[in-house]
């Protein structure tokens, strides 16, 4: 009977600890899978392994090889995305590269150019825009809140334009900056990307949703670095969420479409995503690691592979030190 008891204690126990480590875990697997455990026991390699099914397929070059990332901890990280790119924009040392030439789609990473256009056209960001037709998205049907006669201050639409990706607020501040319209302020972004070296990019839209705006990983770190040097950018990029009313009985609350600057994973200056089917999922960040500029880009990847890439540049500036 003793021995009975007992055994019906050890495992009550066994029960109770299990729970206790189930209801802590983080509410973020993906991006906990991605940090580094400081101090690992011998249940680490059972742990790791099911991260390891939580993560991202690896994204697949078109050579057919797996891109994979290594789990040795003294090497450069291996990436999920297609294309990658890390730069010390204080000293000019690249710290990872992958595919950095490629010509791809940018998606929504265009904003940033939109939104550097914009401020510097000196337009008023008290000035109320009405959304017209002409902002609505008939290329991909896209969803949007703001309606066709809704009037918002455009400092109201930059924020959402750049921290929640919104098309339709793109597209209304770039149709009204300049006299020549949308026309005109697809020629600047143009012209600045050249005055920026960006030779390998090219504009067709303020938005990103058409495939036809193109960037390589070397040009966009050029381009984080101009938004960096834009205040409202950088405040804007890196506002976890806002509350934005759309009419005088309707306030929305908006969100960062970047999971890293709503957890607050590490200090992010400038951070944008971007999506369309052809460009896969794309991420921009201007961070501070160890006291470092790091610019990082990632091109082509899943939705989470991004994230996770991220962290693993991040982890492996840390361990430099």
């Amino acid at each position: 009977m003793k021995k009975l008891l007992s055994l019906i204690l050890c495992s009550a126990i066994s029960i109770a600890s299990a729970a206790t480590s189930s209801s802590s875990s983080s509410l973020d697997p993906i991006l906990d899978a991605a940090t580094p455990q400081n101090t690992p026991s011998k249940k680490i390699p059972k742990k790791t392994k099911k991260h390891h099914k939580a993560k991202p397929k690896a994204v697949t070059a078109s050579n057919g090889k797996s891109s994979q990332p290594a789990a040795t901890s003294n090497r450069q990280p291996r990436l999920y995305s297609y294309s990658g790119y890390a730069m010390d924009t204080s000293t000019g040392e690249v710290l990872v590269s992958k595919n950095p030439d490629t010509q791809l789609p940018i998606a929504s990473i265009t904003k940033l150019m939109t939104a550097m256009v914009m401020l510097d056209s000196g337009a008023n960001l008290d000035d109320y825009v009405e959304i017209s037709e002409d902002d609505v998205d008939h290329l991909r049907n896209t969803y949007s809140r703001l309606k066709v006669g809704m009037q918002l201050r455009r400092r109201d639409l930059l924020l959402l334009s750049l921290m929640s990706s919104e098309n339709r607020a793109a597209f209304a501040i770039a149709r009204t900056a300049y006299p020549g319209g949308i026309n005109e302020f697809i020629r600047r972004m143009n012209a600045k990307a050249k005055t920026l070296g960006m030779n390998n990019t090219q504009f067709f839209d303020p938005t990103g949703l058409t495939a036809q705006n193109k960037s390589t990983a070397i040009d966009l770190v050029k381009m984080l670095k101009a938004a960096y040097g834009y205040e409202l950018i950088r405040e804007d990029t890196t506002t976890k969420g806002a509350d934005v009313m759309l009419s005088s009985r309707y306030t929305h609350h908006y969100l960062n479409s970047d999971a890293l600057v709503r957890s607050s994973r590490f200090q992010i200056e400038v951070s944008k995503t971007g999506f369309i089917n052809e460009a896969g999922h794309c991420l921009v960040l201007y961070a501070m690691v160890d006291n470092r500029p790091i610019a990082m880009v990632f091109l082509n990847s899943s939705k989470s592979g991004r994230l996770v890439d991220a962290m693993a540049v991040k982890s492996y500036v840390d361990r430099m030190q």
